[in-house]
């Protein structure tokens, strides 16, 4: 069933393919809400869906959803249902799609070693482009992922702060040489879902070094990497109510609070929970991709 409504959004896709040149500061306007472009850096043909709600005006905010490792912008479009949130509250949604290894998955390059694909300046790149043509607020332009995802958000934090103003993972967690070297130019607030019986991504930091995915300690220690570097003093403990025993989970939320520019760090521990996006799969007590945007609307500026 999954596999035949992505297939459905595919097709859709495909008639409204479009290009949008980086060159070209004239888009022209369309009666549409969501469509594939593509987009041309270092040679290659990029491709990313765009969903700019009917109800979109200058000066909103631009959110980039990453997918995880073998994935792609279809996917976690459909089961990230952002869109929805978007059209509740405004905001111009960027699905970009990972480039290919030869080996035949998706990926996004988070500083890792079996890639030389430069996605630090493709998203980079992308997210200028699109403040530029779509007139969207610079000051709140924000990046989520899942898995994969998740790793390279934590990369444009720490490399490319001046572009992005917060970041969101879920199940994702900082690459080695990012845990190594991260010094961001601005300090911009964190979130983090991880769950306690993650196998994919493991909360305690013992994912395997090889190829650079592993390195970064607990999520703990990575949570008290950004608050301490966002000089947070406070903390709020939050345990939501279990509302669906049968998934054998529970959700607490840790914010660390009145950081510079009043940024927070928000950590989500899902006790019994896994490689998982809550409320699409997993977990049922919270819907990851509400949580987020109430987080990068917490930091609008």
């Amino acid at each position: 069933m999954k596999k035949t409504i992505i297939l459905f959004f595919f097709l859709i896709f495909l008639i409204s393919c479009e290009k949008e040149d980086s060159t070209n500061n004239n888009i022209i306007e369309s009666e549409w809400t969501t469509k594939q472009f593509t987009y041309e850096h270092d040679g290659l043909i990029r491709t990313y869906i765009l969903h700019k709600p009917l109800n979109f005006v200058e000066n909103s905010p631009l959110v980039f959803v990453l997918h995880g490792f073998g994935s792609s912008a279809m996917t976690i479009m459909t089961y990230s249902q952002m869109n929805t949130i978007a059209d509740q509250n405004g905001f111009l949604v960027c699905y970009p799609q990972g480039s290919i290894l030869e080996t035949g998955q998706s990926h996004w390059n988070a500083n890792l070693e079996m890639s030389s694909i430069n996605d630090i300046d493709f998203l980079s790149e992308l997210a200028k482009s699109l403040q530029f043509n779509y007139k969207t607020n610079p000051k709140n332009t924000f990046t989520s992922g899942m898995s994969n995802g998740g790793f390279m958000s934590y990369t444009l934090g720490c490399e490319k702060s001046d572009i992005f103003k917060g970041v969101a993972s879920v199940t994702g967690t900082m690459s080695g040489k990012d845990w190594k070297n991260c010094d961001p130019v601005n300090k911009i607030p964190a979130f983090q879902i991880s769950g306690t019986n993650d196998t994919t991504v493991p909360w305690d930091g013992t994912m395997s070094t090889a190829y650079g995915w592993g390195g970064a300690p607990h999520i703990l220690d990575v949570m008290d990497f950004w608050a301490d570097l966002n000089s947070t003093s406070q903390t709020e403990k939050i345990d939501f109510p279990d509302i669906d025993s049968s998934d054998k989970s529970t959700v607490s939320l840790t914010k660390r609070k009145a950081g510079i520019n009043n940024n927070e760090v928000w950590l989500y521990t899902v006790s019994g929970g896994g490689h998982d996006w809550p409320g699409s799969w997993g977990n049922k007590d919270i819907i990851a991709s509400n949580e987020i945007w109430k987080f990068f609307k917490h930091h609008l500026k």
